[in-house]
């Protein structure tokens, strides 16, 4: 049976359990569970981390651990019951652990690797804690390491500052809002700003003397030197230094490393130096010989120095290498540093160019205890400490010091009868008393051990040396009596054996007699003569002698004279001895009473040091005289008190107070004091205002503090002696005391009192000041005697005796604050009974001041400290006072709280960083204090604030004044971004205060008393509460979120409930926030939080509704929520699931059905649900573009989505700021992705949007103010720079020209020159620069998980340049990187559609061109038609060869058919985007025989181009068309039309398909043709073959004669012999008449592209050869082939027979199969074409054609209906009826046009309408070709290119006129392709066919306005070509994007002239002018608006170019 557990409540899992028994819960190691029941040796419990999800685990698993329990019963919480600090690190650890995984993720290794180590530590020390046996210390310091790494992880990962007390984490709801505040301040100021060090010290570390020249011991002497005192600052670092030059004792670190300590802040600046001096210890001359001489002499060496300065940018210790210099007189060597700081270079020079000294050098900050526990490895190892000369800035009571240091400095001696100067050495000892030498007492520095003696160095030859050598004397204090220094003098002999020879001495007595020390200073000694050392063993004998100069007595004038002088300086740094003789009088008081006077007197002169040295007994002597003789001393004794009471307020000594302190609570002991203090006291406070000079007032009353407490002490000691004597005289001495202060304080405002007439009143104001500082010290000491009642008696009174207003200039305003903030902090006021009695005095000060906001810092801080002390508390007996209290600081404060925050965050920052803290300081308390308050406040608080207002007028200010201060509270910089805790609170008690202030609002401000503003301000504050960040729970990690919910629960959605029920009470007043607050309720619904969206979202039915009521519909609220929406989801608002929300018909909370429900409800329905939809659509949308944004790199997605977006809003918004915002937004997406040609179509849409006018135009995005004339024409210049660099010169041609006609309007001669050269250089640029074609590609996007605007949808789309297939498919699955590739092309069906994935469908597609005119011209360069290819294209092709019916294996083009789909698109491109979306989808299917004409057609055309090109001269060399005659020659040998005679020819074929016999004439005549061309190409390849491809040559015409032979072509017949074929047509001659010739009924046209042999640069897609094995045949068929990329690689098949290359594949020659009957290779296979078919690019596959004429549903109901290729019989004017066809296939044959001859030709005939040609000249230049028929009804003079000869014989035996057929004409009949040709070839010579063009331009745009005028009577159908086009384009009117479209679709449109007939005329010269093309050809696409439904073309009038072409 299950029990509820009692103890046993929470554990932490020992092992994982997997919980795979029934109601099993799995656990993890690590995990904390609370356990609810126990049955069995099992419990049943949850994982606190998912307290959801309970179940069982086993006891054994779990850990019990005591807990505490709050909320028993089933909402019970757990809290384990260990140190705080455990509890902070197990969580914060778990939070890291999951943030350190993803630091790793993000390749953040430096922090991934820092934090790791942080963790390691925390375990460590987490682990000894938790093992408790560490001591109370050690525990102190574990913790404080365990918090500042908390600290530091924390910051680093960006997490919440943590507040502290203790090392424990403290919860807010246990302290008052103005402690948390000031805690969190507390932390954050340590984080950002550390306090600046005073004490500072230097860490030095020798390590080397590096110079080529040594031998010799070294000693090195580091000191720091103030090169502006000219003197040392600290006494000497001394380390000795071997041979080598390296430390003589490595092992011993003290000896290398020091630390020069208790360096002031003032000594770290630019002229304080390290020094380092250099002592070499070995022969008098550093070159001399050694020899027998074993004395060593130190000697000087060299000199370092280094500014301290440089130390101070140096973080970490740096090694520095100094250089060291020489002295270049040894006599300077005393001052070499100086030399070297002055840099004086004729005293020094380098000691050698490599010497130089290495040495660390590092700055530490803080004090020596700091420095101890911050770097314990520098300690433990050991380092010296180099002291101070003298005492740091701040001596310490403890601090223990005597030294005395002694400066060599110089010496005057006689040459002592030598004929050179003496090598002088001096020797120095210290005696003791008795004449001893003490041991160990002379240091040359620290680093070294104190020896007995020291030796000087030795100047060479030097009478006068001079050394200023520093020895230290660390003489104990109890041996400094009698003892003394002495001096030895000695010559250093360099002869002989090198002895040193005494001379003379001197000596000096470090204490006087009268017990004062040497004083410091300079000294001259007396030199005594001495040669013996026996006389100085007696030190008596000498000390009797005279030691100074200074102290000899007047009459021995005989020592005085004397030459040889000796010069010391010396300096005591000592605790215990004085050199002060007048502090030793004092002291010594008793001995000679006289001088008691005298000495008081003098005490005030005294040194500060030497007084505090003997504080207590300085003490003791003042108390003891004021015992003895108080009556006469008094006085004196009070004010040498006094004097030594200010002292210790000194920096320096500020220290000493806690000796003050201890002497009075431990060693006073005058209980008889307190009289003659209080007298002496009151004495003073009498005269202050009678008073000329209060100096020595002002300084008793800063000293009344200590005088307090004296006298406080005083009187317990003396009741404690006499059981409480003389109690009621105290308080009577007491009590008048005060009355003299309080007289004192009121006086000053007092205009009737005389003292303010005859002096500054500042002067009484400023004694007033003095005391005030010190008053509140007070408190603490009359508490030890006076009750607290009292006291607080005593303060208020003194306090309220101050006067109201102060004088401008006196300083008491800010002191009254100060001592009011005292006392606020002090004991006294935490007293409830005290605090009651001082709280209105401290309210009425505060309340002045806050009134007139003036002292702001100072009343922030006395509120917090006051509201610090303020706790709601449980008993009964404090929760009156307390709500007392609370009342008075509401009535006083509260509204002025609101007033000062207002007014100090409206101004404006302060500049300076201080101030401007200072500043937020002043916020944050004010911030805390009004938060604290209003918590504390109840609801009969708020009824009494409330009730307190007695007009509504009040109540209204006062609820807008509360409200903006939320506002404030609220907004994000009010506190540093990790203080989520202190905002935390601050929403807690913000929306407590809301709800209690809204039930005003509805009291007092609905109905008749309604009041906007409030309401508004309410609401605005609502709105603002939600959507601060630090609420957004889901953006919290879980168990931030769960502490939260916890202790506040989502407070959105409380405000969201408040915000309905506020709402639901305005009844018809909602109208007033219609439509202003859609956009802010709108922000709250995008809050992804569901209970909150339910509760907000009725709203907007409700404003709907109210909305219809009022005008009739709800346009505002969906303008509104429409301009919203953008704005609040691009700022990353809303989601997925919200945009479901507001579509869905889920119910909302409550009553409440869905938003969708609701409407449906309402009569208004349609338009809501219309609204609705919209609005659900634009989501979608702005969601999608959202996520793309937030990918780091620019790609198609964005820019796709972009376009999506810009269109939703012109289209269906028609929000036309909207749209251009987004124009600018793709605009700088194509840039930043250098798609420039988009770039400029995307600004014309904004181009087009302005016209040419003055109008001004309002500052706007980046533009400024300026007129609409002026910021077209920034546009037009912008978007032709841009057309440039894309190299779409012909569109910046057009821009140009029409800026150019505005420059010419307004005669602005100057841009219109500049405008002119600009379009030159285009022009110059379309002839020089070389263009790349892009491939297209099309793109299928399948699947629920694409993006809304690419979601199951297929798309056409421009690659870059040099991108083939392989490289763009890579790149889409890059930018998709979750989708599939379809390994298939056929269309997917409906589970792929629904399916939740994403599925990629890429396969190449070929462009179909518009502009036709261009190119059908011979004469017209590559370079002008490669733009018209790839151009403004709405088409695209894709071919699919299958098997129809049963396939023949020995011959397979018999049942091969061609699927071919037709792609238009709803834009042209290049447009706006690289792609756009497919609008219609054609498919038709081409028969084998149609197949096979297309494909010899196009070989002939191909042929023809080639052969025209070789002969102009055009090919830089023959082999391209070398290769096209081995392929059509080779492959036709091996039986490549051998196959189609066996297909198509056989009786079989013409019996079973009567219907096709034109299509097999007409076979046979292009065959007939084909061996034509290529006789004559042979012609043209011998006169220009090179020699050694002449066998080659001799072997295709071998292979020729065998393929006519095959052909059973003996001669041509004789209409192809009388037709010569001109190969050399002029420009002129070219593209004169274009009738569209077509197929079939079906429409299946073939436009050949641009052939790439055209270009030397692709020749590389042409095969060597078009001949192959049988075997290729079949592979080629299916779509595969073995041999190379270019074609497929599919199984061969068995056929053995070769096929010519007229039948080449389709583009995407694919298998009808699916992908899994093809054996499609994988992915990775790259030689095997990894995307099958489907990913082949038109030039990388075997054949390829483009048919631009999609199909008309009549055409595909009958496609041989009316077909062209039928034969009839036709006059001889009317041949070209039977075997060429038609213009239109909707035509039948007799109503067809017949389309003139061709002007293509091969001659080199200037005139083609010259009607006369020779026949010789004819079969010279070419043989005959089948002639083209001239129109019906048209004469044969009307036809330009028509040859004259006999029209009366039939087709196959009559004799033609000469035919000139036009490569480029035979595009517009329909038979050629634009791009690679489809046909049924599957050789390897495929690919030459397959990337041939023939023709450059479609069937569908052969325009009627080249035919001549007088046919157009007798034509009524000869515009019907390029009407085709038109009809089938009836219902597309996309928005215009391209700059072929700059015409508005609603305004008539000008018919095109390639649709008008223009009079009989040549047409214009090539290229044609990019004018025509704009007013014509380019609108060719908006021509599609001017047709009539029925098809049939209706032809505006003509109008010149509008200026503006469109408009939203």
């Amino acid at each position: 049976m299950w029990i509820p557990t009692e103890n046993e409540k929470y554990g932490v899992v020992l092992a994982s359990f997997r919980g795979t028994v029934q109601h099993g819960l799995p656990l993890e190691i690590g995990d904390t569970v609370q356990l609810l029941e126990k049955c069995e040796g099992w419990y049943r419990g949850f994982v606190l981390k998912n307290p959801n999800a309970k179940g069982i685990f086993p006891c054994s698993y779990i850990y019990l651990k005591n807990a505490h329990i709050k909320n028993k019963g089933q909402f019970e919480t757990v809290i384990p019951m260990e140190d705080s600090v455990i509890t902070e690190m197990t969580s914060t650890l778990r939070d890291w652990g999951a943030m350190w995984k993803r630091l790793y993720v993000k390749n953040e290794g430096d922090l991934f690797h820092r934090l790791w180590h942080v963790m390691n530590e925390i375990l460590d020390l987490r682990r000894q804690v938790l093992v408790g046996h560490l001591t109370n210390d050690r525990m102190r310091d574990v913790k404080h390491h365990i918090t500042a790494r908390l600290d530091w992880g924390n910051e680093q990962l960006c997490l919440d500052l943590v507040p502290r007390r203790e090392f424990s984490m403290v919860d807010p709801d246990e302290i008052s809002v103005t402690e948390l505040f000031k805690l969190m301040e507390h932390r954050h100021r340590k984080k950002e700003t550390p306090v600046p060090a005073s004490t500072h010290h230097l860490f030095v570390h020798m390590k080397s003397l590096m110079s080529f020249s040594l031998g010799e011991e070294l000693e090195v002497f580091f000191h720091i030197y103030d090169s502006r005192e000219n003197r040392p600052l600290s006494e000497r670092f001394f380390v000795r230094l071997n041979k080598n030059g390296v430390p003589k004792s490595p092992e011993k670190t003290e000896r290398q490393c020091t630390l020069f300590v208790d360096l002031g802040s003032s000594d770290l600046r630019k002229d304080v130096y390290i020094v380092v001096h250099i002592i070499r210890i070995g022969r008098m001359g550093a070159g001399e010989k050694k020899n027998l001489c074993s004395v060593q002499y130190r000697r000087p060496f060299g000199c370092a120095v280094v500014s301290i300065a440089d130390l101070l940018t140096a973080d970490s210790k740096d090694d520095h290498l100094l250089k060291v210099y020489a002295c270049n007189t040894e006599s300077e060597w005393h001052q070499i540093h100086e030399s070297i700081i002055r840099k004086i270079s004729s005293r020094y020079n380098l000691a050698g160019s490599n010497t130089g000294l290495a040495v660390s050098l590092q700055l530490l900050h803080g004090d020596i205890e700091q420095l101890r526990r911050e770097y314990m490895v520098l300690f433990t190892r050991g380092v010296s400490i180099t002291k101070k000369l003298g005492f740091s800035d701040i001596i310490m009571p403890g601090d223990m010091r005597n030294d005395l240091y002694i400066t060599l400095e110089k010496g005057e001696f006689e040459k002592g009868g030598k004929s050179v100067a003496r090598n002088v050495e001096i020797t120095v000892y210290v005696l003791d008393i008795d004449g001893q030498v003490m041991k160990s007492y002379v240091a040359a520095g620290s680093g070294e051990p104190g020896g007995d003696e020291y030796h000087s160095f030795v100047l060479y030859h030097n009478n006068s040396p001079r050394w200023a050598e520093q020895i230290k004397l660390p003489i104990p204090v109890d041996m400094f009596r009698g003892s003394h220094v002495r001096f030895e003098f000695r010559h250093c002999s360099t002869k002989d054996k090198g002895e040193k020879k005494l001379f003379g001495y001197s000596f000096v007595p470090l204490m006087q007699e009268d017990g004062r020390t040497l004083p410091d200073g300079t000294h001259e000694l007396i030199i005594h003569k001495c040669e013996e050392n026996a006389n100085l063993q007696d030190s008596a004998r000498y000390l009797k002698l005279p030691f100074s100069k200074a102290n000899l007595p007047g009459n021995n004038q005989a020592v005085k004279g004397v030459k040889e002088s000796f010069w010391i300086t010396s300096f005591l740094c000592s605790t215990k001895l004085t050199q002060n003789g007048d502090m030793l009088d004092l002291l010594k008081w008793r001995a000679h009473p006289e001088r008691i006077n005298d000495s008081l007197s003098k005490l005030k002169e005294i040194d500060g040091s030497e007084i505090v040295k003997f504080l207590q007994d300085t003490l003791d002597t003042l108390f003891g005289i004021l015992d003895e003789s108080s009556q006469r001393y008094g006085l004196k004794v009070f004010d040498c008190l006094v004097h030594i009471i200010n002292l210790l307020q000194d920096s320096k000594f500020q220290h000493f107070k806690p000796v003050m302190d201890t002497y009075i609570e431990s060693h006073f002991a005058g209980a008889l004091s307190y009289r003659d203090l209080i007298k002496v006291l009151k004495w003073y406070v009498d005269r202050i205002i009678d008073a000329e000079h209060q100096d020595h007032i002002q300084q008793v009353l800063k000293a009344s503090e200590y005088i307090f407490k004296y006298i406080v002490q005083s009187r317990r000691l003396f009741a404690l002696a006499t059981g409480g004597q003389n109690e009621e005289e105290f308080r009577c001495c007491v009590h008048e005391l005060f009355m003299s202060i309080r007289f004192f304080l009121s006086q000053e405002n007092k205009g009737t009192s005389p003292v303010t007439q005859t002096q500054c009143p500042c002067v009484c104001c400023n004694s007033q000041a003095v005391f005030l500082r010190t008053f509140p010290a007070v408190y603490g000491e009359l508490l030890k005697i006076f009750t607290v009642k009292e006291v607080a008696g005593f303060v208020k009174e003194t306090l309220g005796s101050l006067p109201a207003t102060a004088h401008a200039e006196c300083p008491l305003e800010a002191v009254k604050l100060q001592c009011m903030a005292k006392t606020v902090e002090s004991q006294l006021y935490v007293n409830p009974d005290s605090r009651c009695t001082l709280l209105p005095v401290v309210l009425r000060l505060l309340q002045a001041h806050m009134q007139e906001q003036r002292d702001l810092v100072m009343c922030a801080h006395i509120l917090t400290s006051m509201l610090s002390l303020i706790r709601k508390d449980d008993s009964v007996t404090t929760e009156p006072a307390v709500s007392e209290e609370v009342d008075l600081i509401v009535e006083s404060l509260l509204g002025l709280l609101l007033q000062t925050i207002l007014e100090i965050t409206n101004r404006p920052q302060p500049a300076g960083t201080n101030m401007r803290l200072q500043f937020q300081d002043v916020t944050g308390e004010f911030v805390a204090c009004l938060l604290a308050l209003l918590r504390q406040m109840t609801d009969k608080h708020y009824q009494q604030l409330l009730q307190a207002f007695t007009s509504k007028d009040d109540l209204r200010d006062f609820l807008l004044q509360i409200f903006t201060v939320f506002r404030i509270l609220i907004r994000p910089e009010m506190f540093p971004k990790d203080w989520t805790v202190m905002r935390l609170v601050t929403n807690n008690v913000i929306i407590t205060t809301v709800l209690y202030l809204s039930d005003a609002l509805r009291k007092n401000f609905l109905n008749e008393k309604f009041d906007y503003k409030v309401w508004d301000s309410y609401f605005y504050l609502s709105v603002i509460f939600i959507n601060q960040p630090c609420l957004q729970l889901e953006s919290f990690s879980p168990s931030k979120r769960k502490k939260i919910l916890e202790k506040y629960g989502d407070m959105r959605v409380m405000m969201g409930c408040e915000i309905f029920s506020m709402w639901q009470n305005l009844g018809e007043h909602k109208l007033n926030f219609i439509p202003a607050m859609i956009g802010p309720f709108l922000e709250v619904t995008l809050v992804p939080q569901p209970d909150l969206r339910n509760v907000m979202i009725p709203i907007f039915h409700d404003m709907m509704d109210w909305e219809q009521r009022r005008s009739g519909n709800f346009k505002q609220v969906e303008a509104k929520l429409i301009d919203k929406l953008d704005s609040l989801m691009s700022e990353g608002k809303g989601d997925e699931t919200y945009r479901e929300l507001f579509n869905s018909i889920i119910p909302l909370f409550g009553p409440y059905p869905s938003l969708l429900k609701k409407i449906e409800r309402e009569t208004w329905r349609e338009s809501g649900i219309s609204l609705i939809a919209t609005v659900t659509r634009l989501m979608e949308r702005l969601l999608d573009y959202r996520d793309c944004m937030k990918l780091g790199e620019v790609d198609g997605k964005k820019i796709g989505c972009t376009v999506s977006l810009l269109n939703f809003y012109k289209t269906e918004l028609n929000k036309e700021e909207m749209y251009i915002r987004y124009i600018h937004k793709l605009y700088d997406l194509h840039l930043k992705a250098q798609n420039y040609t988009e770039a400029s179509y995307t600004l014309l849409l904004y181009d087009e949007l302005l016209e040419w006018s003055e109008r001004p135009l309002r500052e706007f995005l980046n533009y400024p103010m300026q007129s609409e004339w002026q910021r077209k024409e920034y546009l037009h210049l912008t978007i032709v720079q841009n057309f440039d660099r894309g190299k779409c010169w012909e569109n910046g041609i057009i821009l140009c020209r029409e800026l150019a006609d505005q420059y010419d309007s307004y005669y602005d001669y100057r841009n219109l020159s500049k405008m002119r050269m600009m379009e030159a250089s285009l022009y110059d640029k379309i002839m020089d620069q070389q263009r790349l074609e892009p491939e297209f590609f099309r793109v299928g996007f399948y699947g629920k998980k694409f993006p809304f605007f690419l979601r199951n949808k297929e798309f056409v789309c421009r690659g870059h340049d040099y991108e083939r297939l392989e490289a763009f498919q890579q790149r889409m699955l890059n930018e998709f990187p979750h989708a599939i590739a379809m390994q298939h092309v056929n269309q997917p069906d409906q589970t792929i559609y629904q399916a939740e994935a994403q599925y990629l469908q890429i396969y190449a597609v070929s462009p179909i061109p518009e502009s036709q005119d261009v190119l059908q011209r011979d004469g017209v360069p590559d370079n002008i038609k490669s733009f018209y290819k790839v151009n403004h294209i709405w088409r695209f092709r894709y071919d699919r060869p299958f098997h129809k019916g049963t396939k023949d294996k020995e011959n397979e083009f018999k049942s091969l058919w061609v699927e071919r789909t037709t792609l238009t698109l709803v834009q042209s491109l290049p447009g706006i985007s690289r792609w756009f979306e497919v609008d219609k989808r054609e498919l038709v299917e081409v028969s084998p025989l149609e197949n096979a004409i297309e494909v010899i057609e196009n070989k002939n055309l191909q042929l023809r181009t080639l052969i025209t090109q070789c002969q102009s001269r055009q090919m830089q060399n023959i082999n391209p068309l070398t290769m096209c005659l081995n392929g059509v020659i080779d492959a036709a040998v091996n039986g490549g039309l051998a196959r189609y005679q066996e297909a198509f020819f056989v009786k079989d074929y013409v019996m079973n398909h009567p219907e096709d016999g034109e299509k097999i004439g007409r076979l046979r005549e292009l065959m007939f043709e084909q061996a034509h061309i290529l006789e004559y190409g042979l012609a043209v390849h011998e006169k220009f073959v090179p020699q050694d491809m002449k066998p080659l040559h001799k072997k295709l015409v071998d292979q020729f004669h065998v393929m006519k032979s095959s052909l059973g072509i003996q001669e041509f017949p004789a209409y192809v012999r009388a037709s010569p074929v001109h190969f050399n047509g002029s420009p002129r001659n070219s593209c004169r008449n274009s009738v569209p010739n077509i197929l079939s009924l079906d429409g299946a046209r073939v436009v050949a592209r641009r052939s790439p042999l055209t270009y030397p640069s692709v020749n590389r897609y042409s095969s060597s050869s078009l001949s192959s094995q049988a075997s290729n045949e079949v592979s080629n068929i299916t779509g595969q082939s073995e041999s190379s990329d270019e074609v497929f690689n599919m199984q061969p098949s068995p056929s053995t027979s070769s096929l010519s290359s007229n039948h080449s594949a389709s583009p995407n020659v694919t298998s009808s199969a699916p992908s899994s009957a093809r054996g499609s290779p994988q992915l990775q296979d790259k030689h095997k074409h990894s995307r099958e078919n489907s990913c082949l690019s038109p030039r990388e596959r075997p054949v390829s054609a483009i048919f631009p004429t999609p199909l008309d549903p009549a055409q595909v109901k009958a496609p041989y209906q009316n077909s062209r290729y039928q034969f009839k019989k036709a006059s001889p004017n009317q041949i070209g009826d039977t075997i060429l066809p038609r213009s239109d296939p909707n035509l039948s044959a007799p109503d067809k046009v017949r389309p003139t001859f061709s002007s293509w030709s091969l001659d080199s005939v200037k005139e083609v309408n010259n009607t006369q040609f020779s026949d010789t000249v004819g079969k010279f230049l070419s043989p005959p070709v089948p002639p083209r028929p001239p129109y019906s009804g048209s004469s044969a003079k009307s036809i330009r290119s028509q040859s004259p000869g006999p029209m009366s014989r039939s087709p196959q035996k009559s004799s033609m006129p000469p035919f000139t057929p036009s490569p480029t004409e035979c595009q517009s009949a329909g038979l050629v392709s634009n791009s690679p040709v489809l046909s049924g070839s599957y050789s390897s010579g495929i690919s030459s066919l397959s990337r041939c063009s023939v023709s450059e331009a479609s069937g569908t745009e052969a325009t009627a306005g080249d035919h001549p005028a007088h046919l157009a009577a007798t034509m009524p159908n000869s515009v019907s070509s390029g009407s085709d086009e038109l009809i089938r384009r009836e219902n597309k009117t996309p928005p215009p994007y391209s700059v072929y479209e700059r015409t508005n679709p609603r305004r008539p449109v000008p018919l095109p002239h390639s649709l008008s007939i223009p009079p009989n005329a040549d047409p214009p010269a090539l290229p044609p002018k990019p004018h025509q093309i704009r007013t014509s050809s380019m609108k060719l696409d908006q021509a599609s608006d001017s047709r009539r439904a029925d098809g049939v073309p209706h032809v505006p009038r003509p109008r010149p170019l509008p200026r503006k072409v469109s408009q939203l």
